[in-house]
């Protein structure tokens, strides 16, 4: 039945762990939550290696992939923990600003979280993270809008995705 809600959903990569315990996870359950404070939320199945990462480290990255990362989200989502994971990926880690969870260089944005609250969902936990730092392209973000044509990702169903078209929608009357 959540299928009902589903279609199409923005598509993330999670980055949890450190050093050789790295791991990314594709995730379609994100959500902002606040503004002041920046707070967003993932849901993530204790069967997820991601879990025990950020349940052990306390921190995780939402990156933004772009349809370039397409590969990438693939098998961060249909393969199970590092370190092969990883090195089927066609990404680069760097170093994050304020936690020891790294970014990924390509993603469109990295969003830097610390666990400010985990609890259990059913069969998921949601986990509440404040946003301490975040990096973007210029070229994707701008103050007050997003490029569309970098192909941001949405997940239709299991191996279907797809962009936002190229074409902007505005109401009549706007503030």
């Amino acid at each position: 039945m959540y299928r009902l809600l589903y279609p199409p959903m923005r598509t993330y990569l999670v980055v949890s762990g450190k050093d050789e315990e790295t791991n990314i996870m594709a995730a379609d359950w994100v959500t902002v939550l606040s503004h002041r404070p920046f707070m967003v939320g993932v849901a993530v199945s204790p069967k997820r290696y991601t879990h025990r990462l950020i349940k052990k480290y306390g921190e995780f990255v939402i990156s933004v992939p772009t349809l370039k990362m397409l590969d990438d989200v693939w098998i961060a989502g249909t393969r199970s923990g590092p370190p092969s994971k990883l090195g089927e990926m066609n990404i680069t880690l760097v170093p994050s600003k304020k936690v020891s969870v790294p970014s990924i260089k390509e993603a469109a944005a990295n969003i830097e979280c610390r666990v400010a609250d985990a609890r259990d969902y059913g069969d998921h936990t949601f986990f509440v993270g404040e946003v301490v730092d975040y990096t973007y392209y210029e070229s994707v973000f701008s103050p007050r809008s997003v490029s569309i044509k970098v192909g941001l990702l949405a997940h239709v169903s299991w191996a279907d995705f797809v962009t936002f078209e190229k074409r902007i929608y505005k109401p009549t009357e706007r503030l």
